[in-house]
């Protein structure tokens, strides 16, 4: 298997740009992992990256060896999966993305109760708020709240999920409880949100009388980190805009109040993301019917406040 090995850390490493991180990806050395890399290069004869002491950057050769390679593992876990029980014995690596919140809040409580259940599958959680290409990050599953912009991946939706717009009693004592999104954008209010790079401006979808608006909101802090907003929001800070299941205990305990409830934020639909080939694994299958009815139930139960 010692082959398989080496093109597993191949692939990593080019899906990651960078040794260490495969290293880290991999549980091993990034000594062990250079010399898998020197190995699997020897017997194909070419050069497969442009290694310096600061930079590596695979090779045209490296580019064409990574598409077959992809072919080969998928093709080894789905001949595994073949010949073994599935349901009693599933096995191997899965790589998960989600914003920072769904992450949290959702995903990461679930991970232990799923390895105890299937205890050969190993997951790997990574959490945040930035755009994620699956591809290009060797992502089995993604789930995130809102429009995927990619139509080539698929989708299964999850739930859902009621907004608000809230802020601490601190906030509303000092400026005020705006009634609707005329009030919010009107009187001025410090709207927190979450930018990312190439954000141009930011516009909150509410629900009027009338449907569907559009505000453009102004606010003097921003951050690619939403729990950085809803701290922001507890210390009095401006007002956010969140899933209800992310500020539940929050509202609760009183400590973040709804604001603007005449034209309440839009619902999000929360769903998950992954290629036709991941569909395939039954890892990924399992993972996503352990976590998706869980999910479900958490969002309704977070929505009773």
């Amino acid at each position: 298997m010692s082959y398989f090995e080496n093109v597993r850390t191949f692939v990593r490493v080019y899906e990651l740009g960078s040794m260490s991180a495969a290293a880290r990806d991999q549980r091993i050395s990034p000594a062990v992992a250079s010399s898998r890399i020197s190995q699997l290069e020897a017997h194909l004869g070419v050069r497969l990256f442009q290694r310096t002491t600061r930079s590596l950057k695979a090779t045209e050769h490296g580019a064409v060896f990574y598409e077959g390679a992809c072919r080969i593992l998928s093709s080894v876990e789905e001949a595994e999966a073949g010949v073994s029980d599935i349901t009693l014995n599933p096995k191997g690596l899965l790589h998960v993305a989600a914003p920072l919140g769904v992450g949290r809040r959702l995903i990461a409580p679930i991970v232990p109760e799923f390895a105890a259940e299937y205890p050969l599958i190993d997951i790997r959680l990574r959490l945040s708020d930035r755009k994620i290409d699956l591809t290009a990050e060797g992502i089995d599953i993604r789930f995130f709240l809102g429009r995927p912009e990619d139509s080539n991946l698929r989708i299964r939706n999850i739930a859902e999920c009621r907004r608000v717009l809230c802020a601490s009693p601190l906030y509303i004592e000092t400026h005020g409880n705006p009634p609707d999104g005329d009030a919010l954008t009107s009187d001025g209010h410090n709207c927190l949100n979450l930018r990312f790079p190439g954000a141009t401006e930011f516009q909150w979808e509410l629900l009027t009388d009338e449907g569907p608006r559009k505000y453009s909101v102004q606010g003097r802090f921003e951050s690619d980190d939403g729990d950085v907003l809803t701290n922001w929001a507890l210390a009095g800070h401006g007002i956010i805009m969140k899933p209800v299941f992310e500020v539940a205990e929050h509202l609760r305990q009183g400590t973040l109040r709804i604001l603007a409830e005449r034209t309440p934020p839009q619902p999000v639909q929360m769903a998950c993301l992954y290629t036709h080939r991941r569909h395939q694994d039954p890892k990924s299958r399992l993972f996503m019917e352990f976590v998706i009815e869980r999910i479900g139930r958490a969002i309704k139960e977070a929505e009773i406040v």
